[in-house]
C-alpha cells in the first residue's frame, strides 16, 4: 500500500508514481466522494499514456473509448448513474474487463459482483479544498 498526498499541480509526478506502483495490473478502481478528483486524476493518466481522444467523464454512456499514439486502447467507466449491475453486464463490462486493455472504473462500488478477483485500487479523499490523499492497494 503507498499513501501519496497532493495538490492539482502534483498530478503529472503522482501520476508517474501511481504507474510505478500499478505495475502490470490493467483494471484500475476509483474510489472517492462525489467531487474529490476521480475524473481529473483519470485524465492525467490518459495524458501520460498519450491517449489522443479527449477525455471526459462516460456518466450517460457508462464507458469512454480512448486509443493512445501506439493504438492500445484504454476504457474509462462511469457507474455512477446506474440502477442495477445488470446494466454494467449489458454494456460488457466482463469483457472490457477481460480484453488486456487499462480499465479505469470510476464508482466500482456500484458493480460489486462485477468486479474481477485481481485489481488496483485508488481511493481519493478530500483533505482540503486544494489537497487530496490517495492510497494505492493492489488486490487479489
Amino acid at each position: 500500500m503507498e499513501v501519496i498526498s497532493y495538490s492539482i499541480n502534483d498530478l503529472p509526478a503522482v501520476t508517474k508514481r501511481i504507474f510505478d506502483f500499478a505495475g502490470d495490473e490493467k483494471i484500475w478502481l476509483f474510489f472517492g466522494d462525489m467531487g474529490a478528483g476521480k475524473t481529473t486524476l483519470i485524465k492525467h493518466i490518459c495524458d501520460h499514456i498519450s491517449t489522443t481522444d479527449v477525455v471526459s467523464s462516460p456518466s450517460f454512456s457508462l464507458v469512454n473509448e480512448y486509443e493512445n499514439r501506439e493504438g492500445k486502447k484504454v476504457y474509462h467507466f462511469d457507474f455512477y448513474r446506474i440502477k442495477d449491475q445488470e446494466e454494467a453486464m449489458d454494456i460488457g463490462v466482463d469483457e472490457y474487463f477481460q480484453s488486456g486493455n487499462l480499465c479505469l472504473v470510476e464508482w466500482p462500488e456500484k458493480i460489486p459482483s462485477l468486479l474481477p478477483d485481481n485489481y488496483f485500487s485508488i481511493h481519493i479523499s478530500v483533505n482540503s479544498e486544494d489537497k487530496r490523499i490517495i492510497t494505492l492497494k493492489h488486490h487479489g
